[in-house]
């Protein structure tokens, strides 16, 4: 007797199941995504830049498909637990003062609490909750160091820190190109992952018109 025909129907609910769960998923980063827009357009459009960035540098290093595929959530959602933010403090356009920051240096936890929750993005609420984390420990909120950090932590607090850099505010402009790419060298094995600096800043110079152009100026006038 053929037993392919009896595991047939079987195999194609799994099929079934399976992308109803990856539609399913898609959605609800969609969803998150959108709310980021509500609070703020420039936090939803500058982690949609991440994801893009995130992407090439995870292929760039070799990174397996479930590391890629958290570093896609991450990107996306890892400014999420600013909704808990006040929007005084988001957009207050001059120096934080300390209690201000100490509230800011939450978001991180508050996108771990939020996505935690949710099955299949546990692993992706980990990487959020340590993007804030500094190469040489001094980071935020578990003073991680080295590769005590997630790798995909790692990977967005490189272009999370680019992109700030370079993009444009209502209060403020975006640093020159040759301004942004010293600052993250300088901070590179202290703040930074050197190998994730190298890896972005290896296509991100070769490409820093399109860069600009994403990031809302150009090089033109950011110089």
């Amino acid at each position: 007797m053929d037993t392919t025909l009896n595991w047939a129907p079987n195999s194609l609910r799994i099929k079934e199941v399976e992308e109803q769960v990856f539609a399913l998923r898609s959605s609800v980063i969609c969803a998150f995504n959108q709310l980021l827009d509500l609070k703020d357009l420039n936090t939803g459009v500058h982690s949609t830049r991440l994801a893009e960035w995130g992407m090439r540098v995870g292929q760039e290093l070799g990174l397996e498909e479930p590391l890629l595929a958290n570093l896609e959530i991450a990107a996306l959602l890892h400014d999420i637990g600013k909704v808990g933010i006040p929007d005084a403090i988001l957009h207050k356009p001059g120096k934080l003062e300390p209690d201000e920051y100490a509230l800011m240096k939450k978001h991180p936890e508050y996108g771990w609490a939020v996505l935690r929750m949710l099955p299949g993005f546990e692993r992706a609420a980990l990487d959020i909750l340590h993007h804030h984390e500094s190469f040489d420990g001094k980071g935020y909120p578990a003073g991680l160091k080295e590769t005590e950090i997630p790798v995909v932590s790692r990977i967005v607090s490189v272009i999370d820190a680019f992109d700030a850099m370079v993009s444009s505010r209502p209060y403020r402009k975006g640093l020159p190109s040759e301004e942004a790419v010293r600052r993250l060298i300088l901070a590179s094995g202290t703040q930074f992952d050197p190998v994730v600096v190298q890896c972005f800043l290896s296509f991100a110079q070769t490409e820093m018109a399109g860069v600009f152009a994403a990031a809302g100026t150009s090089v033109s006038s950011a110089l």
